[in-house]
C-alpha cells in the first residue's frame, strides 16, 4: 500500500504531469524538450540520444507522405505506420520525461526524489538505476539503462500489441523494411555527412537496444560526434527531410513539415503493468559499457538505398499499367 503523500510531493507530481503532457504533444515538442533537458543536464546523455532518434522519426513520419511511399504503400497502411510511429514515441515520452524531471528536481532540491517515480507508472528496475546513479553518478550506466527501459517498455503495448503486430509488424509490407525507416536512424552533420545504424529483427526488444546502445555511442564517443551536436544545436527540427536538405548534395524527394502533414493524436496509457517483473526478461543482461561501432558512415549506402526506392516505384508503375491492360482486355472480350 503507498503511503500517503506529502502536500509538497503532490504538487510536485502534478507540476511534472503538466509538463510532460506540454512536451508529448507531438513529435516536434517531444524533440525540443529532450534537447532542452540535455542542454540544461548534459551529464544525461540519454536525453541527447532521445531528441536525435525522435527527430529522426519525424522525418520518417512525413516521408510517408513523399515519394517512393505514396506510391509502393497504400494510404491505410501509411497511416497505420505513422501512428505505430506516434504511439511508441508518445509512450516512452510519458514514461521517459518524468524520470527526467524528477531527477532534474532532485539536484535543484539536493536530496534524492525516486521515491515519486512509482506515481508515474515507471519500472522499479529504472528506479534502482536511478538511485544508483545518484550515488554512483556513473553516466555512461544510466544512459544504458534508460534505453533497456525504454525498449522493454514499448514492447508489449506496441511491438507485441495485437492491432500493430497484426496490420503493421506481421505484413509483407513491413517485411520490406529494409525500404521504410524503422530499421534505420540517420545522424546529419553540417557538413553533408550521414551517420548512424539499422537493425534487423526489429520486433525483438534485444536488438533495437543494441541499436540504441550503437547510436549512442556514435553520438557520444565518435571522431564525428562534434560535428553531429553542431547539427543538433543549430537546426531547429520541423519534422521533415528539408531540415537537413541544404547541407547534402543531392536533393530528395521533397517533405512536408510535420506539423502541416498530420494532426495531433491524442493517447491514452493503457498498459500500467512493470515490464521488469517479468523474471523472462532478465534486462541486467543488456547492461554492458558502449563499444566501437564500425561502418557506421551511411552516406553512400542511402544514396544506394533511394536508388533502390526510385527502381521499386518504376517497376511498381509498370505493373499497374500491365495490370491495366489486362483488366481492359478482359472487359473487351466480354
Amino acid at each position: 500500500m503507498k503511503m500517503r503523500l506529502k502536500e509538497a510531493d503532490e504538487r510536485l507530481i502534478s507540476r511534472i504531469r503538466t509538463e510532460v503532457n506540454k512536451g508529448n504533444f507531438d513529435n516536434i515538442s517531444r524533440t525540443v524538450f529532450y534537447s532542452a533537458f540535455y542542454k540544461r543536464n548534459p551529464e544525461i546523455k540519454w536525453a541527447y540520444l532521445a531528441s536525435m532518434v525522435s527527430r529522426n522519426a519525424g522525418w520518417a513520419m512525413t516521408d510517408l507522405m513523399s515519394r517512393p511511399f505514396t506510391e509502393l504503400l497504400s494510404p491505410s497502411f501509411r497511416a497505420r505506420l505513422f501512428y505505430t510511429y506516434e504511439r511508441a514515441n508518445w509512450l516512452i515520452f510519458s514514461d521517459a520525461f518524468a524520470q527526467l524531471l524528477i531527477y532534474e528536481w532532485s539536484k535543484r532540491k539536493g536530496k534524492p526524489l525516486f521515491h515519486l517515480l512509482p506515481h508515474f507508472g515507471v519500472s522499479n528496475w529504472i528506479k534502482e538505476k536511478w538511485e544508483y546513479f545518484w550515488q554512483r553518478r556513473d553516466e555512461e550506466e544510466i544512459l544504458t539503462a534508460l534505453i533497456v527501459n525504454e525498449q522493454n517498455l514499448i514492447q508489449e503495448p506496441v511491438i507485441l500489441e495485437r492491432f500493430e503486430g497484426k496490420n503493421v509488424f506481421r505484413t509483407s509490407a513491413f517485411k520490406w523494411q529494409d525500404r521504410l525507416h524503422f530499421s534505420t536512424v540517420l545522424f546529419p552533420d553540417l557538413r553533408g555527412n550521414l551517420y548512424g545504424c539499422s537493425v534487423h529483427d526489429f520486433t525483438k526488444a534485444g536488438s533495437r537496444i543494441e541499436l540504441g546502445r550503437k547510436l549512442a555511442w556514435i553520438l557520444t564517443e565518435s571522431p564525428e560526434k562534434d560535428e553531429i551536436l553542431r547539427f543538433h544545436e543549430s537546426v531547429t527540427p520541423t519534422g521533415s527531410r528539408r531540415d537537413y536538405q541544404r547541407f547534402l548534395s543531392r536533393t530528395y524527394p521533397a517533405t512536408p513539415i510535420l506539423r502541416m502533414a498530420y494532426e495531433p493524436v491524442e493517447h491514452r496509457r493503457e498498459y500500467d503493468s512493470d515490464w521488469s517483473v517479468n523474471p523472462a526478461v532478465q534486462p541486467d543482461r543488456w547492461m554492458k559499457r558502449l563499444k566501437p561501432v564500425n561502418d557506421y558512415d551511411l552516406g553512400e549506402w542511402y544514396e544506394g538505398k533511394l536508388h533502390q526506392e526510385e527502381a521499386a516505384v518504376k517497376v511498381e508503375r509498370l505493373y499497374r499499367k500491365a495490370a491495366a491492360r489486362v483488366k481492359l482486355a478482359k472487359r473487351r472480350m466480354v
